[in-house]
Formats: structure tokens, sequence, C-alpha cells
């Protein structure tokens, strides 16, 4: 295990209702046989992240019986409605006082993007002042790496749908992008439409 793996810890974001998907919670939906909230965990794992936080909202309880999230924390947001950055702020409270420097930080929703980006994206890590984000075509995406030194202020501007985005906005300098777009589809499970997505 490198130290990069032992400091920098996984966070996916797998709070939301699936508001435009008649309301089926987005952790729930299956890909590979299995609910989408475990591969987006096996992917983290995947790429290197020992320690993996779950964000859990809409239908925690069935998400808790049906997925296998053994060994992963799972945080449960019972703002989540309110969206994303809810569970943002959750997330990166659930991880103050573990230790790790770093949150690598993914959506449930994005099967698309795998180990290889998130392994990429780890790998940009040097230490808690760390901003790194995976790129597709040069446009920034997820997943994204947080520096713990970033966690307080992140969680400030999280609001609404934006998440850290006013934040990286702000930072956009500081941020090392790491283009992923040969390795990875950034593509959203939003709509019944993008359900073609999931095998």
């Amino acid at each position: 295990m490198t130290e990069n793996e032992q400091q920098v810890a996984g966070l996916v974001l797998a709070a939301g209702g699936g508001r435009r998907l008649g309301g089926r919670p987005k952790a729930l939906l299956q890909h590979h046989g299995r609910p989408l909230v475990e591969h987006a965990v096996g992917v983290l794992r995947a790429a290197g992240c020992t320690r993996v936080h779950v964000v859990l909202g809409a239908r925690a309880d069935a998400v808790r019986e049906q997925a296998e999230l053994e060994g992963c924390v799972l945080v449960e947001n019972p703002r989540w409605e309110q969206g994303m950055g809810t569970s943002l702020r959750a997330g990166l409270d659930s991880l103050a006082g573990t230790g790790a420097r770093a949150a690598l930080v993914s959506l449930v929703d994005q099967p698309g993007i795998g180990s290889e980006a998130a392994g990429r994206v780890l790998a940009a890590y040097r230490d808690e002042t760390s901003l790194a984000s995976a790129a597709y075509d040069g446009v920034r995406g997820h997943p994204v790496l947080f520096g713990s030194a970033h966690w307080a202020r992140i969680a400030e501007t999280a609001t609404g749908d934006r998440g850290a985005r006013a934040y990286l906005k702000a930072h956009e300098p500081a941020i090392t992008l790491v283009e992923c777009g040969d390795v990875a589809q950034p593509y959203d499970i939003d709509t019944e439409a993008d359900l073609v997505h999931l095998e």
C-alpha cells in the first residue's frame, strides 16, 4: 500500500432520490446485477482507497439492506433533498478526525468513470493542500480530490446542487487537471433515457 492510498479516503455521494427517474434512488439502480452504489465503492477501492465513506439519503434503509457495503463508513444525510451540497458537507464532516489528509470524491451516478480515471486523480495527491480533478477533453469533471486543508471552506460554500463548484471556480489556478477522456466517459444517470448506460 502506498502512502497516498493510506492518506486519501474515498467519498461516494449516493444520497440522491432520482427525481427525474420517477423517484428511484440512484444508489439502488442496477448495474451488472448489483446496486450502483456497490459499483461506485468498488471503483474507489480498485483505484487505491482503503477507507471509503458513503453518503446515503433517499431510502437509506433500503440501500443498507440491498447493497453490500461491508467495510465502508455509511453516513446518513437527513437533508439530502436540499441538494448535493449537503451530502458533500456531511461526507467531509465524517472524515474529520480520521487521519485522512485528502478525499477522493465521486458521484454514484457516473458508472462510466472507472478505477483507471480515479487512480489517475488519486496519483495527483501531494499533501493536504492538494486540489485535483479529472478532466475530459480539458473540461473539469469527476472524480475530484480535495486536500483536508480545503475541507472547511468547501463545506461553507457547498449549497444546493452545486457542491464544490463555487470553491473550485475560485481556486482554478491551484487545481491539477488530470486528463481522463481516454479511459472514462463522464455521463450522468439523470433521466430515463440515461438508463441505457447501465448494464
